[in-house]
Parts: C-alpha cells; sequence; structure tokens
C-alpha cells in the first residue's frame, strides 16, 4: 500500500529517513511529504498551501493510500479524509488529534518575523521527549524549520461529513489509549468522537517515535496498512 507520511511541526520529509527502510521491506511504498513552507524555503506558505500539497500526493497515487499525521500535522492526514473520503483508505494519527472546523491549525509558540519558530525543549520537557538523548534532540532542533505564520494561523475547515466513514488508527505514544479514550469520551476531540471505526495503538514512545523507535513504528503502521 502507498504510506503517504507527514511530520508535525518544525519538520520536513526527512523525519522519516528511519522509518521508510522498514515499510518498504515490509512491502509497502512509503511516501514521506516536505511540506509548502517546512522545507521548500518559502515562509509565505499558508496552510491552504500543505493541504493542496497532501492532497496532489493522494491523487498521484496508484491506490488508496493510507495518510499518516503526526502531531499537528493528524489535522493534515484529517483534512485529506474530508477532501478525499472516497480515495484515502485509512488515516493513521500519531501522537496527536485532528482540529475541528473553525479552530486553527497550530497557533500554540510564540510568532517571530512571521513565523513560529522552534521553542527549544522546554515545552516538551516530560513523557514528549524523555525518550530522546541528547543527540537525537540537537539533531531535531538544528534542523527545526520555522513553520511560516499563516501555517500556524490558518483556520480548518471541514465539509464532507463521510469523513468519518474512513477508518482511522490512533498511534499513542506519550500518552496511553485509555487516556485518549478518556479524552474523546469527555468530548475533548469531536472529530474522533464521530469517527465510525477508530482503533488504538500503543507504543512506548515520547512524541517523536520515528526518532526515538523508528522500526516498531514502521511495524505498526504496516500492520495498520494491512487490516482492512
Amino acid at each position: 500500500m502507498d504510506i503517504l507520511l507527514i511530520a508535525g511541526l518544525w519538520l520536513d520529509g526527512s523525519a522519516w529517513d528511519d522509518v521508510v527502510p522498514t515499510l518498504e521491506a515490509l512491502g509497502h511504498r512509503p511516501v514521506p511529504l516536505t511540506l509548502p513552507g517546512q522545507g521548500d524555503g518559502s515562509a509565505s506558505a499558508t496552510l491552504d498551501d500543505q493541504v493542496g500539497a497532501v492532497l496532489a500526493a493522494v491523487d498521484s497515487s496508484s491506490e488508496k493510500p493510507m495518510v499518516v499525521g503526526h502531531s499537528a500535522a493528524c489535522t493534515l492526514a484529517w483534512l485529506a479524509a474530508d477532501a478525499r473520503p472516497e480515495k484515502v483508505a485509512k488515516v493513521a494519527l500519531i501522537g496527536g488529534f485532528p482540529s475541528a472546523d473553525g479552530e486553527s491549525y497550530a497557533d500554540l509558540f510564540e510568532l517571530k518575523d512571521g513565523v513560529m519558530p522552534f521553542p527549544g525543549w522546554g515545552p516538551f520537557e516530560g513523557p514528549d521527549s524523555a525518550d530522546l538523548d541528547e543527540e537525537a534532540r540537537r539533531s531535531i532542533a538544528s534542523a527545526a524549520i520555522p513553520v511560516p505564520e499563516a501555517v500556524a494561523k490558518g483556520v480548518v475547515r471541514l465539509a464532507d461529513e463521510r469523513r468519518f466513514d474512513v477508518p482511522v488508527v490512533l498511534v499513542c505514544p506519550e500518552f496511553t489509549p485509555a487516556q485518549a479514550q478518556e479524552w474523546i469520551g469527555a468530548g475533548d476531540v469531536p472529530e474522533l468522537a464521530k469517527a465510525k471505526h477508530l482503533d488504538f495503538i500503543d507504543i512506548d514512545s515520547g512524541h517523536w517515535p520515528m526518532v526515538s523507535k523508528p522500526i516498531e513504528l514502521a511495524r505498526l503502521l504496516a500492520a495498520a496498512a494491512a487490516e482492512d
């Protein structure tokens, strides 16, 4: 199966470098995406530009792909299901939840000169980053690409109720499936509360399993892709 891989804030397609070989070895075709404004040098990119890049990848797939979103990009994966419900086989969400219609995409940290730079490790101390050694932290921080303001503050627009028919698997790294189910049940994640086919997968890692547990993550994604 084609597996489109969308990394979260500040990351480009190279974030999946250690995941790709295992997915290929397991018979899938991984397609890591580098989004407009997060790897192509365009600080003027918008959320619509990023959605367009994801949809172009969906449309160019020779089969119905599984769309994988990490962290904030879980919303991008969900927007793909909304725009192409008949073309997306499954959505896999890693360490994040899709925003609802009308919410901002990722207006989370301080903006400087029209971009949202990586804020350092302070906001991510604890379970998010506990499994990252100093080398991994330096690597992520040094490669971090400031997110354009028009992406971070972009407004999410969802329109097609058929998105709730698309199967979803939620990969739970720094939180447990039980916690995720509790949040969804409490109404904190309205989009997933309406999903008709929702599975949970636990992975013992922090927020960046593609860095700390790439082989295990690849195997979990391959297994999810193989399920009907």
